[in-house]
């Protein structure tokens, strides 16, 4: 490794730490539109996501001790936003069968009347 080299892993590893801020961050807006219901957001969020996961993928530095308070707080993220995931997916689900209950009674008293 030449003395050149230095200053740059340590640039990289500032950009890798600034993106993986930035990844956290939106982590925690994607978390906070699905307790919202906000399901457009959430899909808007995620395109983003795409393009910053693949930069801090391609730098291989995310291994490296000193990110791994950011990795476990990513990996924390992560299963929360599985969480709420998973929370509105049920909550979805229990409202479609509200809703097709409704439409079976509606359709039922209809053909009554």
């Amino acid at each position: 490794m030449s003395i050149d080299s230095v200053p740059a892993q340590q640039e990289e590893k500032t950009n890798v730490a600034a993106l993986l801020d930035e990844l956290q961050s939106q982590l925690r807006e994607q978390i906070k539109a699905i307790h919202a219901g906000n399901i457009t957001k959430v899909e808007a969020i995620s395109r983003q996501l795409g393009p910053l996961v693949d930069q801090i993928s391609r730098s291989r530095v995310l291994p490296n001790s000193q990110f791994k308070k950011q990795r476990d707080n990513l990996s924390k993220l992560y299963r929360d936003l599985c969480l709420a995931v998973s929370a509105q997916r049920q909550s979805t689900g229990q409202e479609l069968a509200r809703v097709r209950k409704g439409r079976k009674t509606v359709n039922t008293y209809g053909n009554n009347f």
